[in-house]
């Protein structure tokens, strides 16, 4: 059931992803059309100023009051049609606004042809749209339409600019009609263009849906090696519990025997004082018990202490109160089980009344300190403790030896630690580790 929910989590976050980054290059192609027809339009609205402000009033006023094709028509129109040609415009042409109804085309720039002098009426009805026609006529301001069809003049959209004279007065206005084909042509060599971004957009999506899947799946793998560990590493301290109890059932049925064997002999006073043996070592079996506030450490610890008297060794903790919360759980087990492994394979070298070890887990303001101190042979100087495969144990046919300090090791740098392995007399030698807190 979770890997079903990982499973379908992990689907949810690429739809939401592909649709994200999807609607992402929508909105870039869109916003770069809308961005080159803004563009073209204000652009359109500064020229019309300029063409406005540059046609000669006393000619456009002598012409208005005697709206005829005369030479004052002409020179307008002539005027006009120049400018038509140097910016491109479907039609550049005056416009008469006198009521909030309806514009009327006065001068057209467009060059007569021959034999059709006729071509635009002077006063002919704009399809101006009416909103845009009283807005102009109410506050005498600039405008730009929406797509007008015409069916005479093709499909198109009017940008209007005031006429004003040398007393600011607006006596019409100017209008451009750009083609939206012209536009349509220059928006696709813009897109064209940047079509390269487009491109480096999809691309990005690929790698990034790519990378998404190759960062899935290594967590995966490094989830389950982590489990794997942590399972290996359980395993061997429950093996080890199993162990300790099997040998302590195994002791207590020798112990029932030898009782029983007392009784039956009449031996009351032998069969007490064993008994009291007993009792004394069940209630060294009761001091296994740890106040400490890491469960996985307590097991550990518990499990130790348990096979150290097993070893008729004397084992002791000093572990501050702690969660222990700057490390994984895997991490503190793996470190403490292979140095106490260590200590304990040590010490069973030496007489039972020599055996000793003494595990400090503590905690400064900015480290954890592991110590563990047992008794056993000394340390040869210079000898590599810490390389995959040393080890001071014999050879065992079926197991393999100097991996322990090499993990121990391993795991330290990892927290960027520092650890030391050294006896400091004859007899007793200290295994020390420092994790400095990550923040």
């Amino acid at each position: 059931m979770k890997n079903r929910n990982i499973k379908i989590i992990m689907a949810i976050s690429i739809i939401l992803l592909l649709f994200f980054t999807t609607a992402n290059v929508a909105s870039s192609y869109m916003k770069v059309k809308k961005t080159v027809e803004e563009s073209i339009i204000n652009q359109s609205l500064t020229i019309g100023k300029s063409i406005a402000n540059s046609i000669d009033m006393s000619i456009y006023k002598r012409f208005l009051r005697n709206p005829e094709k005369n030479n004052d028509y002409w020179t307008i129109r002539n005027y006009l049609s120049d400018a038509k040609n140097k910016t491109g415009a479907l039609y550049i042409y005056t416009i008469k606004i006198d009521n909030p109804n309806v514009a009327r085309a006065m001068v057209v720039g467009q060059p007569a042809m021959e034999g059709q002098d006729n071509d635009f009426p002077i006063g002919e009805i704009c399809l101006i749209p009416q909103k845009f026609v009283r807005e102009a006529y109410y506050h005498n301001t600039s405008f730009v339409t929406d797509i007008v069809e015409d069916s005479k003049y093709g499909t198109y959209l009017t940008v209007g600019v005031p006429i004003t004279d040398e007393d600011d007065i607006v006596v019409g206005y100017l209008g451009i009609d750009l083609s939206t084909s012209s536009l349509d042509n220059i928006k696709k060599d813009v897109i064209k263009n940047n079509l390269l971004l487009f491109i480096f957009n999809g691309v990005l999506i690929i790698i990034t849906i790519t990378s998404f899947f190759l960062i899935q799946r290594w967590y995966q793998k490094e989830l389950a090696k982590e489990v794997d560990d942590t399972e290996d590493t359980y395993q061997t301290e429950i093996k080890a519990l199993i162990t300790s109890v099997s040998s302590l059932r195994h002791d207590f049925t020798n112990h029932i025997q030898v009782l029983h064997g007392f009784l039956q002999l009449g031996e009351t006073e032998q069969a007490k004082q064993y008994a009291e043996a007993l009792s004394k070592e069940v209630q060294t079996l009761e001091s296994i018990k740890l106040d400490v506030d890491h469960p996985g450490l307590t097991i550990l610890l518990q499990t130790k202490k348990l096979a150290a008297q097993n070893n008729q060794i004397d084992m002791s903790f000093t572990v501050s109160q702690s969660t222990f919360e700057h490390m994984k759980t895997i991490d503190l087990i793996k470190i403490l089980s292979n140095l106490i492994d260590n200590a304990i394979d040590a010490t069973t070298i030496l007489p039972e009344e020599k055996r000793k070890i003494t595990v400090n887990c503590t905690v400064d303001v900015k480290k954890y300190v592991f110590q563990i101190i047992n008794t056993g042979p000394a340390l040869s100087p210079n000898v590599p403790v810490f390389e995959q495969g040393y080890s001071t144990k014999q050879e065992e046919k079926g197991k393999v030896h100097g991996q322990g300090l090499f993990i121990v090791k391993s795991i330290v740098e990892k927290y960027g630690g520092q650890i030391a392995l050294y006896s400091i007399n004859e007899l007793e030698t200290v295994a020390y580790v420092e994790i400095p807190f990550k923040f």
